[in-house]
């Protein structure tokens, strides 16, 4: 067999052992897990940072080692096998190559991606925070923050929606500020809005949670309280509200008094639709109003009183 290049070593043992060969990059500067000649050193390839020039180094020894052209026919056919791993090796750095623009191109599009569905998600979230904002100030008053007609109209009918007749009940309290409008006609407007303001604030306070109290426009507010509740219950309800009402109040140097008529009204007895509810508590008030009795239970039948 004909000697290896001097850039491969051969040695043998005493024994006669095989020859131990060291790879043909190991003069390259490889980082230090390559072993000598052993195929731990092939697949741990993976972890050279720059392909580069582990290719250029390779390539070089490869070319390095049939540097010199021998006339023995052993050598000649080597050397072309040899020539041709370079050959391989020089398409595999080109595919790589290829492989590694096409990477790059692909890290800038998820990049631009990225960013256009931040962007994306940015103005969703505004707008999702837009719309609910404006169907809060829809369905809210603007001076007392309370619910307003529309959505006490809303809660009701979703409540009747879940309600029957053997089921839990369900009350509606209507309630109506005497003496307002001359207060309002006495100290402004502003001294009326504030008092409307004052008045919220304690009828919010006295409901429980599952309860909604709505300004229903006006002077006039309602309140909504669904479960089991009996008309002793109610009417215990309708005098804490009646005296939240009627506490004295201070806006700046004025002391104001103002009392309300409720009335109140019982689903199913009173009416099985929202409409016939609020129609029902309506006449009720009216009723507490005209006898001056605080508040009143809705009538089997009554009527508007004459203008």
């Amino acid at each position: 067999m004909s000697t290896l290049p001097s850039s491969m070593s051969e040695s043998s043992t005493a024994n006669g052992a095989a020859a131990h060969v060291v790879p043909v990059w190991h003069a390259s500067p490889m980082p230090a897990h390559i072993d000598n000649g052993r195929t731990q050193g092939l697949m741990n390839l993976a972890g050279i940072a720059d392909w580069d020039i582990m290719f250029n180094a390779v390539q070089a020894r490869l070319r390095l080692c049939v540097g010199v052209p021998t006339a023995s026919t052993e050598s000649t056919l080597l050397r072309a096998q040899v020539l041709e791993c370079v050959t391989a090796m020089e398409q595999l750095q080109q595919i790589r190559q290829q492989e590694r623009g096409r990477v790059e191109q692909l890290e800038r599009e998820i990049i631009e991606v990225r960013r256009a569905l931040a962007e994306a998600h940015t103005e969703l979230s505004g707008t999702r925070a837009g719309e609910r904002q404006a169907r809060h100030l829809s369905l809210h008053d603007s001076l007392t923050l309370l619910p307003n007609r529309s959505y006490f109209r809303e809660r009701l009918e979703h409540a009747l929606l879940h309600l029957s007749p053997s089921g839990p009940m369900l009350a509606l309290l209507y309630l109506d500020l005497d003496g307002f409008k001359a207060i309002n006609d006495s100290h402004g407007h502003e001294i009326g809005d504030e008092l409307l303001r004052i008045v919220a604030t304690r009828l919010n306070h006295l409901v429980r949670s599952e309860d909604m109290v709505s300004r229903l426009g006006g002077d006039e507010f309602a309140c909504l309280r669904a479960g089991s509740a009996d008309r002793p219950q109610l009417a215990h309800l309708a005098t804490k509200l009646y005296d939240a009402v009627a506490a004295p109040l201070r806006i700046g140097a004025l002391r104001l008094n103002v009392r309300a008529s409720i009335g109140i009204a019982i689903y199913p007895e009173d009416g099985d639709s929202a409409a016939a509810l609020l129609k029902s508590a309506d006449l009720a008030m009216y009723g507490a109003k005209r006898e001056q009795t605080r508040y009143a239970f809705a009538p089997k039948s009554a009527s508007l009183p004459s203008a």
